[in-house]
């Protein structure tokens, strides 16, 4: 009778063992989703400086001209009435 007992906790506890490392809640899954987790975050909080960022472009677009205008000189190369335009030539891209 004890001989039994001892088989079946043995298999009990095999059990446990491999639902602990290869099951469903293993311990290397749950290590994956964590690594998969900090990731997820790290890209999250990337994503929201550029949205903000892109959220603050946006804004001063919709209320100043300055942006405006600072988006078509640089962007464009437009020079508005009154300026001097100064064309600089390289000599060593000539050849």
């Amino acid at each position: 009778m004890l001989r039994w007992l001892v088989l079946l906790l043995a298999a009990l506890f095999a059990l446990l063992q491999y639902r602990l490392w290869l099951g469903d809640g293993s311990w290397p899954r749950a290590e994956a989703a964590r690594v998969a987790l900090e990731k997820q975050l790290a890209e999250n909080e990337r994503l929201q400086q550029r949205n903000a960022a892109l959220e603050a472009e946006v804004l001063d677009l919709k209320t100043g001209l300055d942006a405006i205008e600072e988006r078509a000189r640089s962007d464009l190369g437009l020079v508005k009435q009154g300026d001097t335009y100064f064309q600089i030539i390289d000599e060593s891209s000539k050849n």
